[in-house]
């Protein structure tokens, strides 16, 4: 072990192994993993090892898939067997609504890339698979790339790839203490004292603790699982060839064959944590117990799909702790509070994403972004009140017990809510309002009648008739919107305005004047849509989505100059937006101020009722409107006032799920649909609001070779879709003569125009309107057109008048 190291990776299992390598590989040598014991003594080396390139997520099965190829190269250049088995794997559904999703879920993987997969019949998946009694199957979705590894050695074929490229694995040597010395990290061990400059936390079972060594309470924890591994089988001995990985959903369990038996593995309802605060540190190459009781349920299920288990003797129990998050992905990627500290934990999946994980680490720390999104992993989906215990032990559990359930796009689930709430949140209630979950706190979906409850499924729902009605409110008199959910960040100091003009591509907006900002990385990439306040009084606010506040926070303290504050006021301030044309009126009634003057994207501090409120006019409906800002204890009395006022126009309070509908009758992008940050702004359409003739701007020279290239693949586009009882939501395909041109971003039913509305990413030569296309819905082939973005006043007099 030498003194001092680029890089210390803490944990010896397949991620921290992962990391390693590619750390290396990508050039820096100079990197050391520290495990505790020996690699792989913790999950890693009782896990099943199963492999498949199948997540409805695409980042995430880019990665997994990344993950399958590397498999095969680092056991070339290692030498070290891995022991990969690609049997093909099948996910059998045995109820009609899985059956649906199943067939919807298989075009959404062609969407994503993913074309070696294929829809079965019940006796295609007997054939597949002899040992399964298909009784109640109604159908089954293979894919090619699923199999599975010989977990310990493909932890080693890592760690030697990693070493011949020059890096050190230091085994039996616990990491004691780390200690940020301003410029460096002083990482205590067993063995004693080394420097480094960064430290990676792939701690797996032991994450919990390494994070606490910095003062970070992870949103992570270990659960219990069990497979169970069979004597030989005769029907397997007969067959010459390996039987497939099978998922049985409805029977909670999956499948592999393992020698001439099989392993079963079952994701139980009744899950079990285990250590909350992380393992025993002498905790190693063990197992818990095995609690037949608990899955018994499960077990039945399984003894009657594979009818052979009843006829031989279970050779070995495997009831081992894996960690989770709380919506089962991993939590990767740098914590702003703690620099040069960086995550490789709660990967559940670490044989099937690991590769992925540490590819993405990699370039982070090295080059300062990935070359996918990775938000679906990124630690900065998560604040403050997701390291709370209970709320850990809610949401993971939750995930668990779920894994094999089907969830509903409209299904909200219970697991840690309610959380936050804003200030009029049970008179809300009281109204009617039924609500979702955005990072933590509880938003306006729709407004029901009393006894309402909507019917979880992937068509329209029995609320599609309410959110009709919402939205023809907005549309012909005015709507109240409760907007707690939209960020809100402070800017302040005397270099507040040059740094905004920094790191914006906008022009800034004069003073009592907002304007749409797109923030790029420096490769170009969009960071942000966001909406910039100058108050006139030398503050300036940033608007945006309120999911994305730590990982904004983050940014902006990533980039901040001396003389400039950036504050998340996110929790201090919050309010409402009136939208239609009578919610000038309405908003006219509750102040002596001539707000009615002020302009389209104006803005400006009025007396609204006995509130003094932050006001800028503008509204996502594409309607005439404004949105209030006011202090959260103010929160309810500004909504009682506003409805008093708006009581004669008529006014009605809606939800989000009308939000959706009206926005996208304009066209309007939202992030993580439209805008995400593998994208870039002349893609996205982002680009008509970039100031190229300002000085320099953060991305501004990637976005100008961008523009002078005129390369672009795949631009966004607006659809009409020929759909009748399910609308696009998202990643669905399309398709032009048979050939896959483009995938939905998002979609809604446009209660307006009386038509089924899709944004998608499409191929250039296919997105001038007018071009005739057809996308997968809900598994069904539609008709889809091309549109002129907009449809809804494509002028938008509504919204300046």
């Amino acid at each position: 072990m030498k003194s001092q190291y680029r890089v210390v990776v803490i944990g010896g299992g397949v991620v921290g192994a992962s990391v390693l390598y590619h750390l290396a590989k990508c050039g820096w040598s100079d990197v050391a993993l520290i495990e505790r014991n020996v690699l792989t003594a913790g999950s890693s080396w009782h896990a099943a090892g199963g492999i498949h390139a199948l997540n409805a997520d695409p980042n995430m099965a880019a990665l997994q898939a990344y993950t399958i190829d590397l498999l095969q190269e680092i056991e070339a250049e290692s030498g070290q067997s891995i022991g990969l088995h690609m049997t093909g794997g099948v996910t059998v559904a045995s109820a009609p609504a899985r059956w649906e999703w199943l067939q919807s879920a298989y075009r959404i993987f062609q969407s994503i890339g993913i074309e070696d997969c294929h829809l079965m019949t019940p006796e295609e998946v007997k054939a597949a698979c002899p040992i399964m009694d298909i009784d109640g199957v109604i159908g089954g979705l293979w894919a090619d790339r699923e199999g599975y590894v010989d977990t310990t050695g493909t932890v080693h074929a890592y760690a030697k790839c990693a070493k011949m490229r020059g890096a050190e694995v230091i085994e039996h040597n616990r990491v004691l203490e780390l200690h940020w010395k301003g410029d460096h990290w002083e990482v205590v061990t067993e063995k004693g004292t080394v420097k480094a400059e960064h430290v990676v936390n792939a701690g797996g079972l032991w994450a919990k603790q390494c994070g606490r060594m910095v003062g970070l309470d992870l949103p992570v924890s270990p659960l219990s699982h069990h497979y169970l591994l069979t004597e030989s089988i005769p029907e397997i001995e007969a067959l010459d060839f390996e039987v497939p990985m099978t998922v049985d959903l409805e029977g909670f369990t999956y499948m592999r064959q393992d020698q001439k038996g099989i392993l079963v593995g079952i994701y139980e309802v009744n899950h079990q944590h285990w250590m909350m605060d992380g393992a025993p540190w002498e905790y190693g190459i063990e197992l818990l117990q095995e609690d037949i009781d608990r899955i018994e349920d499960e077990l039945t299920l399984a003894f009657k799909r594979y009818p052979c288990l009843n006829d031989v003797g279970i050779r070995n129990w495997v009831n081992g702790a894996f960690t989770f998050s709380p919506d089962g992905n991993p939590l990767v990627g740098p914590v702003a509070s703690v620099p040069n500290y960086w995550l490789a934990c709660g990967v559940m999946a670490g044989f099937l994403q690991g590769g992925g994980v540490g590819k993405s680490l990699a370039e982070w720390m090295i080059h300062g972004d990935t070359e996918a999104d990775s938000w679906p992993m990124d630690i900065a989906r998560y604040g403050a009140f997701a390291s709370n215990k209970d709320y850990i032990r809610q949401t993971t559990g939750q995930f668990y017990s779920r894994r094999f359930v089907m969830t509903y796009p409209n299904e909200q689930l219970p697991a840690g809510r309610p959380l936050k709430t804003a200030g009029a949140h049970d008179a809300m209630t009281g109204a009617g309002c039924k609500w979702g979950v955005s990072w933590g706190l509880e938003v306006p979906l729709y407004f029901a009648p009393e006894g309402f409850e909507e019917e979880p499924t992937l068509n329209r729902s029995n609320a599609f008739p309410i959110v009709a009605e919402e939205c023809r409110a907005v549309r012909e008199g005015v709507g109240l919107l409760d907007i707690s959910g939209f960020s809100r960040y402070e800017v302040s100091g005397p270099g507040a305005e040059a740094w905004l003009d920094r790191v914006m591509a906008s022009r800034l907006p004069g003073p009592g004047r907002a304007r749409l900002a797109p923030m790029l990385s420096p490769e170009g990439r969009m960071k942000g849509d966001l909406t910039v306040f100058n108050w006139g009084d030398g503050i300036w606010w940033i608007m945006g989505s309120y999911y994305l506040r730590e990982w904004h926070m983050r940014w902006f303290r990533g980039c901040l100059d001396d003389g400039v504050t950036v504050r998340d006021i996110s929790d201090a301030t919050v309010g409402f937006s009136l939208s239609g044309p009578k919610s000038r009126e309405v908003i006219e009634r509750l102040t002596e101020a001539d707000v009615g003057a002020l302009p389209f994207m104006g803005c400006g501090t009025f007396d609204i009722g006995l509130y003094r409120c932050k006001v800028g006019r503008l509204s996502v409906t594409g309607e005439l409107g404004y949105e209030i800002n006011c202090g959260a204890a103010e929160h309810a009395g500004l909504r009682r006032a506003l409805l008093e006022a708006g009581a004669e126009s008529g006014i009605r309070e809606y939800g989000f799920n009308a939000l959706l509908s009206l926005r996208i009758e304009k066209s309007f992008g939202i992030w993580s649909a439209e805008f995400t940050q593998d994208r870039t702004p002349a893609m996205v359409g982002m680009d008509r609001w970039i100031a190229w003739e300002k000085g320099d701007f953060t991305g501004r020279d990637a976005a100008l070779r961008e523009r002078e290239g005129n390369g672009l693949e795949q631009v966004l586009a607006t659809l009409r879709v020929d759909a009748d009882r399910a609308d696009a939501s998202g990643y669905e395909p399309i398709w032009a003569d048979g050939k896959r041109v483009g995938f939905v971003t998002s979609g809604a039913y446009g209660h307006t125009t009386g038509h089924s509305i899709a944004m998608a990413m499409i191929d250039r030569d296919h997105a001038a309107p007018g071009t005739p296309l057809s996308v997968h819905v809900v598994g069904r082939e539609r008709a889809a057109e091309v549109i002129a973005p907009s449809p809804y006043d494509p002028d938008g007099r509504a919204m300046r008048g």
